[in-house]
This record gives C-alpha cells, structure tokens and sequence, in this order.
C-alpha cells in the first residue's frame, strides 16, 4: 500500500513519492521564541512529531528540520518591554520550549536551525530575487518582495490575487509598489538588532527565513513542508513566491498542515485570552495522556481541547496500561508480542491513508478489549496476536512505549499524593495482608483489604502479586 496524504497546494489527497527512494526530507516551521509555547504548539509538536515516528517506522530515513524564529517583532517588543537584551528574552525561551518538547515525549530534530545563523543564506536569496525584478528597495534599506510581478501568487492558499488586492488593509508604508507586497528585510531601527546587508544594515523578515533555512539543509524541491492551517496564508504562501522566484524551480512536493485548536468551541487566541500554556497543562496532566488526547482527533479537524476530553484520555490510557501488565503478568511473552504482517497491515491501512491517527488509536483499543476478553477465557496464547497488534500501534505513533509497571506505579503515586495517600504505609498494608492470607488468617487479610477499600485503594491480585491503584 502507498502512503497517501493531503497536499495543501493541491487540495486533495495524493499519493507520496520521496524524491529520493527511501528517504524523506520534511520541513516543519518552528517557534518564533517570545513567549511560552502552548496547547496549539502542542498539537503541531506531537503531530509532526508522530509524522517522523511513523515514517521511520515504515522503514524510510527521514531528515527532520524545524527551525527557531529567534528574530522578529515580538521578541524585540517583549526586550523593549522588560528592559533586557533581546538575546536574552530569545535564550529564555528556547530553553522553555526544549524543556516543553522533551516533557511532550517528542523527538528533537535532527537540525534545529536558527533564523540568525542564516543571514548570508538570506541575503543570497533577496539579491537573486532583485537580480530577477522580483525585489526592490525603498527608504533607506527596506527591501519587499513584488507581489504583483510573481504570477503564480496565491497558489498555495488558493486565492485569486484580485480579490487579494481589493481585500487588502490600506498600508501606511506607500512607498510599497502593491499593498500585498512583504518584507524582505527590514532596515536597521535606533536600538534594534541589525546586520550588515547591500541594501544597508538591518534584519530579515519573517517570511524569508524559512525559504532559506529549508533549502540549505533540504534542497530545492524537497519532500514535505508542515506546519498549522493558519501558516497557510501568508507565510506559508510567501515562502512559495520566494523560493520559486529565486530560482525558477519548485520549492516543496507536498504540503502538510494541521486544523486549530478550540477551547469551547472556539479558536485558541491570545486576544480573547483562551491559551494555556504547555508547562501549565502538564502540571494538570500526564503528557502521554495529552498525546493520546491530540491524536484521537484526524490531524484536519479542529480538535477540542478541555479538562474533560484530557480526563477521559488519560483514564483510557491507564486502561492500556493495565491491560498489557495483565497480560504480561498472565506469562504472555512481551517478546512475542512482535507485530506480524496482519498486524502491521492494519496499521499501515490506517496511516497511510492521511495519517489517521484516529482510527490507529481505536485499532490499539479493539486490540485492549480483545486481549482482555481472551485472558477473561484463560486463553492466553490468543492474547499474543491482540497484544503485538497494540504494541505495533504504540510504535508507530509513540504511544504505550513505557514499561506498564513502571507507568501504573507513577500514576498511583500521582493519584495517591493528590489524594494525600502515603504510598509507602499501602505497601505496608498490603505486605501485611499477604502475611496474614499465608497464616490463613483471612479474617485479618479481609479487614485490611476493607480498610484500603474504605480509602479508595483496589487491590489488584495476579500471578506476580498484589498491586494496588487508586480508585
């Protein structure tokens, strides 16, 4: 089966080629770092991030490349703001969002370049542009791109320039050819980081960063550009102009791009105040749950975040847990639970069909009932097909990778600190209630049983002994 996948560009679902077999190239716009990444960074971070996992796991060598905005407006506002070095509001939060992408479980990239480091890169892509009418100067060093005589703009987007121009805000800047033209570069203001460039000192825009960043390491074309729907227009659309005006050749096969996030219904906006930050989330949750929360939605809908649906997440993901310890404390060997040519099947079916996270995540579900109902019948040679399926799953989009004894002993030990339950004195209480079942005085065993059920504890007896959770 051939992997298939919505293309931005084309508006339908295609099938995907590598321009090299076997490897795939994917450029995936990172944070402009201001601020401290929230929930929508989330869902972009663990999506892509599922995308590389997935990909490797169905055996191509992928080259991740998410770069950092580490110059921009806002981060020269927020120094303003705060009486700092810009440096320094830059390095804070990169080391922010490291921490966030780490405590996500995601997968660093394997380039992660900076916007600053770039600077030749840019200016070599502005003079090509000059070089083809594409660009010109104003003022005193302010560069734009020419909108207007790039006759392919808005093909990503899908807007017809027209309607562009007439729905265009009235610019301040009339030294500007077209309202819709961009920025470049930007000249040096009093104050303001700035480089050398032809045109005068100054810094890059936005847009050009990722035109140049993605081409160094990637080359032109490459595989796969992501990012969220709302980079469509006008970065994403501006990167496109650039890139092929500079040198009359296409800049990216496919692109990929993922829906909003909602909070009660509507769109996650710093402006109405509805954003929660991940650092903040995570206080509340547990990343993994957060992860199974995200990618229970397809990547194209717009996905509801709220305490409830990350509630129910996490109560599903304790179920997996318990049911693959069950399993493996039934003696079903983790070694044979290896996904077979049925079982990877399955998951190939799902996900090479527009990264279907949705229906891989309820394939790990009918996997957890199955396994349940064989080992209710005592068949637990059965349980090794329905495992190994569910382990499979978990590869291949990240999920149900921790050991499940490990994972069960965090979580009640997060449920029982919550509750103000002291771990140590159950472990106590269950170590002397199996000393009293081996005396046979099963009148105290059912007493201290009674007294930990009293205090929302279930006890959980199997072949390797007795565990305990919070009910």
């Amino acid at each position: 089966m051939a992997l298939r996948f919505h293309n931005t560009r084309t508006r339908k679902i295609e099938e995907f080629e590598p321009r090299v077999a076997g490897k795939v190239s994917l450029y995936v716009c990172g944070i402009t770092v201001y601020d401290r990444c929230h929930v929508g960074h989330a869902r972009s971070l663990i999506f892509f991030d599922t995308v590389v996992r997935y990909l490797r796991w169905r055996g191509y060598e992928v080259t991740f490349v998410r770069n950092i905005t580490d110059i921009e407006d806002k981060i020269i506002n927020k120094a303003k703001d705060q009486g700092v070095p810009w440096m320094e509001i830059v390095e804070r939060y990169i080391g922010e969002m490291h921490r966030d992408v780490k405590d996500l479980g995601c997968l660093q990239p394997d380039i992660e370049p900076r916007a600053t480091d770039h600077i030749p890169e840019m200016l070599a892509m502005i003079a090509r542009l000059e070089e083809r009418g594409l660009a010109y100067k104003v003022g005193d060093g302010d560069v734009y791109f020419s909108v207007g005589d790039y006759k392919p703009y808005g093909a990503l987007s899908g807007r017809n320039l027209d309607d562009l121009r007439a729905g265009a805000r009235v610019e301040v800047d009339e030294r500007k050819r077209g309202p819709l033209d961009f920025a470049l570069w930007k000249s040096a203001k009093p104050g303001e980081p700035s480089w050398k460039s032809p045109w005068g000192a100054g810094r890059p825009g936005w847009h050009l960063e990722c035109s140049a960043m993605s081409t160094k390491y990637l080359g032109q074309p490459f595989d796969i550009h992501g990012g969220g729907e709302d980079l469509i227009f006008p970065h994403h659309e501006n990167e496109l102009a650039q890139a092929c005006g500079a040198c009359d050749q296409e800049f990216v096969n496919k692109w990929l791009h993922h829906a909003f996030v909602r909070i009660d219904q509507e769109k996650m906006s710093k402006s109405i105040g509805n954003v929660f930050a991940i650092e903040d989330v995570l206080k509340e949750v547990e990343a993994e749950g957060l992860r199974l929360h995200l990618l229970s939605t397809h990547y194209r809908s717009p996905l509801d975040f709220s305490p409830q649906g990350i509630a129910e997440s996490t109560k599903a993901l304790l179920r997996i847990y318990e049911t693959i310890a069950r399993a493996e404390q039934s003696g079903v060997s983790a070694e044979a639970a290896v996904p077979g040519e049925d079982a990877a099947a399955q998951i190939v079916e799902f996900m090479d069909e527009d990264f279907n996270t949705a229906k891989a995540v309820a394939l790990a579900f009918d996997s957890m009932r199955d396994i349940n109902r064989v080992l209710d019948g005592g068949d637990k040679a059965a349980a090794v097909a329905p495992l190994a399926t569910l382990r499979g799953v978990g590869a291949a989009i990240g999920l149900f990778g921790r050991d499940p004894k490990a994972y069960l002993d965090d979580y009640n030990e997060r449920r029982a600190s919550g509750a103000g339950v002291d771990g140590a004195e159950i472990d106590a209480l269950i170590e002397a209630r199996n000393a009293a079942r081996k005396s046979k005085d099963f009148a105290r065993a059912d007493e201290i049983r009674d007294e930990l059920v009293a205090r929302g504890i279930v006890l959980l007896d199997g072949p390797g002994g007795t565990t305990w959770k919070m009910g």
